[in-house]
């Protein structure tokens, strides 16, 4: 039977961590063992930067400095995270493995006897200690490069354990691919050799590895088995999740069965894809694929693994997987599950936010899906389906997804070019674009919210900024009356996304005062800090919808788009009650449309052979909703409801009046300066004006004061475009009359 809710939490074996027989010591202590450890960390323990521990673990291992940092990057980005665990259990720059491989030489033979984890093989090798392997960043690069030296010290025959650092790129490919446990890793990493990355890392470490276009590309990966749908070049495999009776023996119309249902959502018959879901697997790749497999379970259509970005299909694009909890985002969504934990800080790795964003971009395009956060959405965006059940939904990939690096490997930068701006105005719709690593909010509760995750990490990025109930940091935190039915204020608690407005989500400003923004949120007026030193918002273009003048009632918000009664008639198929949730739009507000072209559809599959009344069909209504950015979800309403607004294109605005200088006495000449505009003006445009009145082909920044100004004031109108915003418009205060003296001398004027 269908799941409404799914929950991938593994416990037990599956997320222990191997005891390691290495006693954990000082950071940087080496063990009784130093004296035989293979490569020696002195140089780069004591290594002032991270670029200098890359230089010197280079060095001391005998492993390229720029592999070193390209395989890095594809792990953590050079982050350490504060020595804290990733989505798959590792530590540090290396994302160093506490567990057991079961395929140590990533050819999935099986785990040997003689396998480590990757943090005891370093202990091994490098004579240092679990605790500083794990917990401080030198130690972290230097037992890195020692494993990537042995690895490939291991894989080539005759050669010696030791190769100098000017060895060809090219050979460490097998290595590579074995640190990262799949060949499509090692593509990975010689892509970012080609391309070169600099960044400031969390603890502010300037990092850079320099493009090198001449590096050869590892080849490709084989053409994947005619059933995964995946581009080219991805590490891609078909695990299939069952089509199967609960009981074998049951009959064919039974309607207990697993775990998703059949369609032709990619074809005529329907229905349409219209999203992509990203959400948390909440426990380690193994086990979650199993469950996929599982024909008692549930299954979604992707996993992605954490340590090389290695995906597994489940599901045919044209079936309905049963992942969002809301039956109508299933009927549309594709679901995508990425091995981690919504509470852990910072550590879905780069391997896997490359290859999702390459396969979603690959399913928008291939099924015409908008790039945007309206249809590209967080687990926790799905809304709840029927009256009480908003507080039940999931709000998984949580607090540390990077919704804006992820939306910039997507091709698709949240905001677009446009710059974030403080000079908004009442009226305008802003798009939030919250930044990641410089926007650190306090979230408590992470080990308790998302089991298996660590404690919250003070001071980690995160992908949201909170909403107040007054233009104050210390006013209590914005309600949402679904999230907490009982009026209770929002909390920092890593699971309440009552006042948590996460980037690419756009809002319409109904109130400006000085840095803070009152917008509309869950039926009230909430209020955003965008301060000028920092802003968070850029102005955006959407439509919007207001409840119509005649409504006596506020207009109602839903969490499905099903069809109106009467177009059940005749079909067999049992009417799905409209069930209104527990938000509203209020007279006086405003909301932003996320798509006014909403499919209104119930797609029934109710038996294992499609052989109810209506099965396998989807029914198509005439009822017209709209999809709004409403509170933290994407949320429908009827178009019967309410009016739609058309977007208006933001204009630019004036920061600094334009102004004119110069004396006010026939013969001399006036200059006129644009004042300073959001954004940036692109072209300036002048008129001239005597008395308000526009002088005839007075239009060039510079105006010669003449007989016909006599006793008049003069002043500039400045037309500023600016591509992306329709035209601004300011004018200068006026000049003194002008006096009908001549210039002193030809010098004054």
């Amino acid at each position: 039977m269908r799941s409404s809710l799914r929950s991938v939490a593994i416990t037990g074996a599956a997320v222990a961590t191997v005891s390691l027989s290495v006693a954990p010591a000082a950071l940087g202590a080496t063990s009784a063992r130093a004296p035989e450890a293979q490569v020696s960390c002195a140089a780069t323990l004591s290594a002032p930067s991270r670029e200098a521990a890359f230089s010197e673990a280079s060095r001391a291992a005998g492993v390229p400095e720029s592999l070193l940092k390209a395989v890095a990057y594809m792990l953590s980005r050079w982050d350490h995270h504060q020595g804290g665990p990733s989505s798959d259990g590792g530590y540090g720059v290396f994302d160093l493995n506490t567990r057991t491989p079961e395929a140590w030489d990533g050819a999935d033979k099986g785990r040997k006897a003689e396998a480590k984890s990757q943090v005891a093989a370093a202990a091994e090798l490098t004579g240092l200690t679990a605790a500083a392997l794990t917990g401080e960043p030198n130690a972290n690069i230097c037992g890195g490069a020692a494993l990537l030296a042995s690895y490939r010290a291991s894989g080539a025959s005759g050669r010696a354990s030791r190769q100098r650092a000017g060895d060809d790129l090219a050979s460490w490919q097998g290595a590579v691919a074995r640190f990262g446990a799949r060949s499509d890793f090692a593509r990975q990493v010689y892509q970012t050799l080609q391309k070169g990355e600099s960044r400031v890392t969390d603890d502010g470490q300037k990092v850079t590895l320099a493009a090198d276009p001449s590096v050869a590309l590892p080849r490709a990966q084989a053409a994947a088995a005619p059933a995964v749908d995946c581009p080219a070049g991805l590490d891609c495999e078909w695990l299939e999740a069952p089509y199967a009776k609960d009981s074998p023996t049951a009959p064919d119309g039974t309607t207990d069965y697993g775990n998703h249902d059949l369609a032709d959502r990619t074809g005529p018959g329907g229905p349409k894809l219209k999203y992509i879901v990203i959400h948390d697997t909440e426990g380690y790749y193994g086990p979650s694929v199993q469950l996929a497999q599982d024909p008692t379970y549930l299954a979604w259509n992707y996993t992605i693994r954490s340590s090389d970005g290695h995906i597994a299909q489940h599901l045919d694009a044209k079936d309905v997987g049963w992942h969002a909890g809301n039956w109508y985002v299933n009927m549309h969504a594709i679901g995508i599950e990425h091995e981690g934990f919504a509470g852990t800080a910072g550590w879905f790795t780069e391997a896997m936010y490359q290859t999702s964003s390459a396969l979603v971009k690959h399913l928008a395009t291939k099924y015409d899906i908008p790039l945007d956060r309206a249809h590209i959405i967080g687990h926790d965006q799905v809304p709840g389906t029927v009256f009480g059940n908003t507080k039940n939904v999931h709000w998984d990939p949580g607090p540390y997804w990077d919704w804006d690096h992820y939306f910039e490997l997507l091709g698709a930068p949240i905001g677009g070019a446009r710059k974030a701006t403080a000079n908004v105005a009442q009226g305008d719709v802003v798009e939030v674009r919250t930044g990641y690593q410089d926007n650190p909010q306090l979230v408590t509760g992470c080990a308790v919210a998302s089991p298996h995750s660590p404690d919250c990490v003070p001071g980690a990025g995160t992908n949201f900024v909170p909403l107040r109930q007054s233009p104050s940091e210390s006013a209590p935190l914005a309600k949402d009356p679904g999230w907490k039915p009982n009026g209770a204020d929002g909390t920092t608690y890593a699971s309440d996304i009552s006042a948590r407005v996460v980037s690419g989500h756009k809002l319409v400003v109904a109130e400006v005062r000085g840095d803070w923004l009152g917008v509309w949120w869950a039926g009230s007026l909430a209020w955003l800090h965008n301060p000028a030193d920092k802003p968070v918002v850029v102005r955006s273009l959407a439509k919007t919808v207001t409840v119509k003048p005649s409504a006596a009632q506020p207009a109602s918000i839903y969490g499905r788009a099903y069809p109106e009664t009467a177009a059940y008639a005749g079909t067999g198929i049992p009417v799905q009650a409209l069930s209104a949730l527990e938000y509203k739009i209020p007279a006086e507000q405003t909301y932003a449309v996320s798509d006014d072209d909403v499919v209104t559809d119930y797609y029934r599959a109710t038996t294992f052979n499609g052989s109810a009344p209506g099965d396998r069909t989807d029914l198509k209504g005439q009822d017209r909703y709209y999809q709004l950015w409403y509170a933290h979800r994407q949320v429908f309403v009827r178009a019967a409801e309410v009016d739609l607004n058309d977007a208006r294109t933001p204009a630019a605005l004036n920061t600094t009046p334009p102004a004119v200088t110069g004396v006010a006495k026939i013969g001399w000449s006036l200059k006129a300066s644009p004042g300073t505009w959001s954004p940036e003006a692109g072209t300036v445009a002048y008129q001239w004006l005597r008395d308000g009145v526009p002088v005839k082909d007075a239009t060039g920044p510079t105006y010669h004061l003449k007989g016909d100004d006599r006793g008049a004031r003069l002043s500039v109108r400045v037309t500023v475009s600016s591509e992306g915003y329709a035209d601004g418009t300011a004018t200068s205060e006026p000049t003194a009359p002008v006096s009908a003296a001549p210039p002193a001398s030809a010098d004054e004027s």
